[in-house]
């Protein structure tokens, strides 16, 4: 290939590249509360912007704004997300973050597993990651395995339904 016919990145291709970095976050924060964003573990349910879209507004730069709602509006937002991707942090003395009592695993149809709970991840690199809530990838094809990262709605993965039988091959 020329030199020339190598395609330039624009800046949108560097954001998106910058976001898919392991461990890049964002932070939103204001004296009441401080909401972190894991891009790397978003698949973009939108629990957050359909309950609190004057708070998630996921088409504006920035796309989280804490004084838009109350702290505990905002918290209790967070909490619906079940990948994980968002978490908050209270600096008004407000409760934070609670760990589910029980943990929970629920299959998505034609998705993830969302698990609610104590989880700790062990990775194959030896990396431990303590979570409250995950999206575990379930079509296999995940870049972020063992975490979703939507491509099951790209490849068309499907679920047999409870109700169908299974084929054996």
């Amino acid at each position: 290939m020329e030199p020339d016919s190598v395609p330039e990145l624009t800046p949108a291709d560097d954001v998106q590249q910058e976001r898919k970095r392991p461990g890049v976050e964002r932070i939103y924060e204001n004296g009441n509360i401080a909401v972190s964003w894991e891009p790397k573990l978003c698949i973009h349910v939108g629990a957050c912007f359909r309950n609190l879209p004057q708070a998630f507004k996921p088409l504006e730069r920035p796309w989280v704004d804490v004084n838009s709602a109350s702290p505990d509006a905002i918290a209790a937002t967070v909490m619906l997300c079940p990948t994980g991707a968002l978490h908050f942090e209270r600096k008004d003395g407000g409760p934070q973050e609670a760990v589910p009592e029980e943990t929970t695993i629920e299959e998505r149809p034609n998705g993830p597993l969302f698990v609610r709970g104590r989880v700790k991840v062990r990775r194959q690199d030896g990396s431990v990651r303590e979570e409250t809530r995950v999206a575990l990838c379930r079509c296999g094809q995940s870049a972020n395995k063992p975490f979703c990262d939507g491509t099951h709605r790209r490849i068309g993965f499907r679920t047999v339904q409870p109700s169908e039988p299974a084929q054996r091959t």
